[in-house]
């Protein structure tokens, strides 16, 4: 039997997920954590901790490397919520192009008047709110992961031609982008080249501040810029800037802050979302599904999919005795763990190894059910972070 503790508001197709696997909820030492936005701390690593599944694409909300030093896996859920999120860039190039807001603001001062004068005020009035098509337009797109690529199909779709950039880029991902994707060599002829920029990173080190003073320079003239992914990635001082030198014309952002606020007060050129990009109730369902079988798969089994920290890995049981074994990736540590197991005289029936960065996890199946000693004499090896059996008794 595994437990769980739950953050944050989970739909109960994930929690379903626990219950048919009889987990458990543990509210003092479970042995894994599901969130969506809750911000953790050292203090929230208990001792039997073994993972933790982030129902959502990003993990700024989790300490990653105080989990990876402890042998904890952290999971997100990439692509659950990918249509939501696409389905609002649409929503932001639609808003930043046709005057609906604007439009919106002055329907609501109609009030009063009757059907011939209000439709006299809406004809003598309209040409003000005036915008373009999408069609036509060239949408550039930064990073072509899940969201990326999703929204380059729709894109295609809608009549647009597309500029995709990704220097990491996936072959998974690449599959799935239309082939008329133009595939850009660097992000400043993307930005030189587009009429809508739509961002899809996450942000880390690299990524923070990537729109600013800097790369603002090589915008083409009016384009439009819109951010789901996370604030940090964008500089909104230098964002202000560049609408007031009219080098952008709209700024569509899912993180609103106090300048942002006042600017979209004063001008219509900032439009803000209140963190909407995976508030659908399809999204909350997908990433919570794929959090809790993630997290389940793991403990049963030490099968690994979408984690941040640790390989991907997975193998068929072939006996009912698994040993999950993680460690520092170091030279040598294969062969000190199956020597102890020889030492034993059981028989590996399978066994396999992954390893990124500092961290490597071996799945043993074994013929026979080890011994409380020979888990210990495992664990007592160098470099040994944790040892655990999966039984399917």
């Amino acid at each position: 039997m595994f437990t769980y503790k739950i953050f944050n508001n989970i739909a109960q197709d994930g929690i379903d997920i626990f219950d048919a696997n009889d987990f458990h909820i543990d509210e003092i030492d479970p042995d894994s954590l599901i969130l969506r936005s809750q911000l953790l701390t050292d203090a929230d690593f208990n001792q039997s901790l073994k993972c933790i599944g982030r129902a959502g694409a990003g993990t700024n909300n989790i300490p990653v490397d105080i989990a990876t030093d402890n042998g904890i896996v952290v999971f997100n859920t990439p692509g659950a919520n990918a249509n939501a999120v696409k389905e609002l860039v649409v929503c932001g190039m639609l808003l930043s192009s046709r005057g609906i807001i604007q439009g919106n603001l002055y329907s609501k001062t109609l009030s009063g008047q009757d059907t011939p004068e209000l439709n006299k005020s809406m004809e003598s009035q309209k040409k003000n709110f005036k915008g373009n098509e999408l069609k036509g337009k060239t949408l550039g797109i930064i990073g072509l992961g899940a969201i990326g690529s999703l929204l380059a199909q729709t894109a295609e779709v809608m009549g647009m031609k597309i500029i995709g950039y990704d220097p990491y880029i996936s072959i998974d991902a690449a599959w799935r982008l239309p082939k008329d994707v133009e595939k850009a060599d660097s992000m400043e002829y993307l930005l030189n080249n587009s009429d809508y920029i739509s961002i899809h990173v996450p942000l880390v080190d690299e990524t923070k501040d990537l729109i600013s003073k800097k790369s603002l320079k090589h915008f083409k003239k009016g384009a439009k810029l819109i951010n789901l992914s996370r604030g940090g990635i964008v500089n909104n001082e230098d964002i202000i800037e560049a609408l007031d030198a009219k080098i952008i014309d709209k700024f569509v952002t899912d993180f609103p802050t106090p300048e942002l606020v006042t600017r979209s007060n004063d001008f219509h050129d900032v439009i803000l979302l209140p963190h909407l990009g995976a508030s659908t109730k399809e999204a909350e369902i997908n990433c919570a599904v794929m959090a809790a079988e993630q997290i389940s798969n793991f403990l049963k089994d030490g099968v690994i999919v979408n984690s941040v920290n640790f390989p991907s890995i997975k193998l068929g049981r072939k006996t009912e005795y698994r040993m999950v074994i993680i460690n520092k990736n170091e030279p040598g540590m294969i062969g000190k763990i199956t020597d102890e197991i020889g030492y034993k005289n059981i028989n590996i029936a399978d066994m396999t190894h992954k390893s990124r960065d500092a961290i490597g996890i071996n799945l043993i199946d074994l013929e026979d059910k080890p011994s409380q000693e020979l888990i210990e004499n495992i664990k007592n090896i160098d470099h040994v972070i944790s040892v655990r059996l999966c039984s399917n008794l």
